[in-house]
């Protein structure tokens, strides 16, 4: 019998809405189980905490395999804002709240929201353009040791 999981740390590298709310509902899905959740914001899925880009996130419908639409297409001009629209009216008739909201749904159900210290620096992002929710900006080597524990889980979305 295998160790419980005690507690899920996410990795988000990439701000496209699937990616954002693919992390966003596995962590609030282990607070709901009672398992301690992380997200770690590091590339362009700072994009996902930065204040003025957060409400703005699109589809990926180039080299996306999921869409099931050639590359050609995808890459077609209003293809991604198409994609994104319809996306988005989906996921308001299941009651998915937006972006901003979610991530304070995440924060006060105790999920821990961090950014990568070497994105952070390298897009020259400061403290005011982040979510006031943010926990703080942690280096690579202190989120891994926020992993240093039996039951601990890392997933890369």
């Amino acid at each position: 019998m295998g160790t419980k999981v005690k507690k899920m740390l996410f990795i988000l590298s990439k701000a496209t809405i699937e990616n954002a709310y693919a992390a966003f509902v596995m962590a609030n899905g282990a607070r709901m189980e009672g398992i301690e959740s992380e997200i770690f914001f590091t590339f362009f899925g700072l994009e996902a905490i930065q204040k003025k880009k957060l409400e703005h996130l699109h589809v990926a419908t180039v080299g996306n395999p999921g869409m099931h639409i050639p590359t050609m297409l995808g890459g077609l001009p209003g293809m991604e804002a198409l994609a994104t629209k319809m996306m988005k009216k989906e996921m308001e008739k299941l009651d998915m709240p937006p972006v901003g909201e979610f991530l304070e749904i995440l924060s006060d159900s105790g999920c821990k929201l961090w950014a990568c210290k070497l994105a952070v620096d390298m897009f020259h992002l400061k403290d005011e353009d982040l979510i006031d929710e943010l926990d703080g900006i942690l280096t690579i080597g202190d989120f891994y040791s926020r992993a240093d524990q039996e039951g601990c889980q890392l997933l890369f979305i």
